[in-house]
């Protein structure tokens, strides 16, 4: 099993800071948000060289920088999304994968503990998210992954479940077994052949959690494990400004 991290895309909300650098690169709290994630996986007990990274926008500059990753290159990068992001890596997904957002910091508990589940398919689902969006303005919670869950069973996973109804927020980070990866990817070429969109989104822009859903509604069991908080997406510059409040508890 292997980390597959997601980052082709340019982060373009966060205006002159991906000017030069993919989004991940970004700094928070005094280092880019890809070390976060790396401290993150070490925790967990994975290494630099096992990390597997699909990367577009000024791919150059993470190979020069990170040259122990493997990569993988989206070529489409501005004309699709997430899914088929993560499906371009599809030849390391095959043996298991957890896979990662890179515009997101987290703590590697979170890795430890989707790693040590015994189920096939785990979402992480932060329980305490609400009050990063308190003063949230440019990221609505209407804009959340959110997660409807009846135990750690996952019943729903949609922007559009009503946030009083959501037992919190899916952080972008989910681990597949090899049958939970055979399981994916078999769901994937289904939904490619018989769809034109996943939820409200054309097939080609979907993300992830369009994809899962489309699964969950066909019967297919996801999982969670929880954390209360110690979990931000930096999507904005609003966001940047308000990581260190939002990493130390505050809202």
């Amino acid at each position: 099993m292997r980390p597959v991290l997601i980052g082709a895309g340019r982060g373009s909300r966060l205006e002159h800071q991906t000017d030069e650098i993919p989004k991940t690169l970004v700094h928070t709290m005094g280092k880019p948000m890809l070390e976060w994630i790396l401290d993150a996986l070490r925790e967990a007990g994975f290494s630099r060289k096992d990390v597997v990274y699909v990367c577009g926008y000024r791919k150059e500059v993470l190979m020069e920088r990170y040259p122990e990753f493997t990569y993988v290159v989206n070529d489409d990068w501005e004309n699709n999304n997430i899914l088929e992001s993560l499906v371009y890596a599809r030849e390391h997904l095959k043996n298991g994968f957890i896979s990662s957002y890179t515009d997101i910091v987290y703590r590697g508990s979170s890795v430890k503990d989707v790693a040590a589940s015994p189920h096939d398919k785990v979402l992480v689902c932060d329980t305490d998210w609400r009050r990063r969006y308190i003063h949230r303005k440019n990221h609505p919670e209407s804009d959340a992954e959110k997660m409807r869950a009846e135990g750690d069973r996952v019943l729903e996973l949609s922007r559009t479940v009503k946030s009083e109804d959501a037992q919190g927020e899916f952080i972008g980070v989910a681990k597949m077994t090899p049958a939970g990866a055979a399981e994916f990817l078999e769901a994937y070429e289904r939904a490619k052949a018989s769809e034109t969109t996943l939820g409200d989104r054309p097939f080609k822009k979907a993300y992830l959690i369009h994809m899962w859903q489309w699964m969950i509604e066909r019967g297919s069991a996801f999982h969670r494990v929880n954390t209360h908080g110690g979990y931000m997406e930096l999507d904005t510059l609003e966001d940047l400004s308000m990581a260190e409040t939002w990493w130390n508890g505050g809202s």
